[in-house]
């Protein structure tokens, strides 16, 4: 049997979380997400094409895989995330292919923007 087109491909991200309310209230403004609740200790997610979750019932643990995600402009991005609360970790730096930044979530979570312009 041959794989789908969506074998092999990350299909979801979960986060545990200290408060489901402020991580919507982040992640919200900073990205624009939606989200979609389950009772009061879940609460699903999506950027319109990666679908996740915040789970509030197991031990929040920073680190773990980089999340890296897309902006066209890093400096309007980066004041989005200053503007909700969210520090920036590294400063912006250039890469082969582009630049990027990290920042850490209201848990403690380094996550990455990155602009190919």
């Amino acid at each position: 049997m041959e794989p789908s087109n969506q074998d092999y491909r990350i299909d979801y991200i979960e986060f545990n979380v200290a408060d489901i309310a402020r991580s919507k209230d982040f992640y919200g403004a900073v990205f624009g997400w939606s989200f979609t609740d389950y009772g009061p200790e879940y609460c699903a997610f999506s950027d319109g094409r990666m679908n996740g979750g915040f789970d509030a019932t197991g031990k929040v643990r920073p680190g773990g895989p980089l999340i890296v995600l897309y902006a066209s402009d890093l400096a309007k991005i980066q004041k989005r995330i200053e503007n909700a609360g969210g520090p920036i970790v590294k400063a912006v730096f250039a890469f082969p292919g582009g630049r990027r930044f990290h920042f850490s979530d209201p848990d403690g979570y380094e996550l990455a923007v990155w602009s190919d312009t």
